[in-house]
């Protein structure tokens, strides 16, 4: 009955040990896909707030009508362009 008991209880350590390790490497998993959100949103801010700055100058461009704004617009879609092009790569 006691020999029965040790046995039970070294499964019993087995097990808590195993789950004691699941955890800790479902904490680190949780950390390390925090992190990299983290940064998605960070991204995902910077390219908001680039995206909106090249809106207003377009915006501009088409509210004054030169030629030199022409060209800006046009430089600036090109320009926006090749930058998506090489994000997305």
């Amino acid at each position: 009955n006691e020999h029965e008991n040790e046995r039970a209880l070294e499964g019993l350590q087995d097990r808590v040990f195993l789950l004691k390790r699941l955890s800790g490497d479902i904490n680190e998993e949780v950390d390390t896909h925090n992190r990299m959100l983290d940064r998605m949103g960070n991204d995902m801010d910077s390219s908001r707030g680039i995206l909106s700055g090249t809106m207003d100058r377009f915006k501009t461009v088409f509210e004054t009508k030169s030629s030199r704004r022409m060209l800006t617009l046009v430089a600036s879609f090109v320009g926006l362009f090749l930058v998506i092009y090489y994000l997305t790569r």
